[in-house]
């Protein structure tokens, strides 16, 4: 099991989580806050991956990738529409902007990804973001979500471009045949896994 340090940070709570594999370090998500993080703990990051593209995830992406010098990689080019920042300027009634970053690859149309001496299997998951994808480390049975499949919950799914019928359908047959055993990192709260979600989740069982 590579070891995995979490930081949790920004106006939603968001998880970001940096794997030390022996190829590389890769980071998955970059919620407000955590390239201070990076810097204050003497961390360093190779690949970024974003598992969507709203705000809360990928706040300070441009900042990871300005001082690591980092890959990104996410299912689709970067969007403001996909950032939701304008919905929730006009919520707030407040001026809010995501700083701009450039996506090194697109993962639209892939199933797998080889980077860091590791393949990933990569699995879209529409319903809570049109652009959720799962990267799943086969080797190590670990499973990193973003806001697909929490403990005991799901996605909103009453953003633009969400639905619910969509997500559940997703979960059920890309997630779920995954092993019991295979541990979920979602993009809020605590950890799970595929087996305990499979069978007590509410939304799912």
């Amino acid at each position: 099991m590579p070891e995995i340090l979490t930081y949790t940070g920004g106006i939603a709570a968001t998880n970001g989580y940096l794997l030390q594999l022996p190829g590389g370090h890769v980071l998955v998500d970059a919620p407000d806050g955590i390239a201070g993080w990076l810097k204050q703990q003497n961390l360093r990051v190779d690949v970024l991956f974003l598992t969507h593209q709203h705000f809360d995830h990928v706040l300070d992406a441009a900042a990871v990738k300005a001082q690591h010098g980092c890959r990104i990689y996410a299912f689709a080019p970067f969007s403001r529409d996909l950032t939701l920042e304008r919905l929730y300027g006009a919520m707030t009634g407040s001026a809010f902007s995501v700083p701009e970053f450039e996506v090194d690859e697109v993962l639209e149309g892939k199933d797998t990804l080889d980077t860091v001496g590791e393949t990933w299997r990569l699995y879209h998951v529409p319903g809570h973001s049109p652009d959720s994808v799962c990267f799943h480390l086969e080797t190590q049975n670990l499973l990193f979500g973003g806001d697909v499949l929490f403990l005991d919950g799901i996605g909103r799914t009453d953003f633009p471009g969400g639905s619910t019928q969509q997500l559940l359908s997703g979960i059920e047959t890309k997630l779920f045949p995954l092993p019991d055993a295979t541990r979920v990192f979602p993009g809020h709260g605590d950890d799970t896994t595929i087996g305990r979600e499979r069978l007590e989740n509410p939304f799912l069982s």
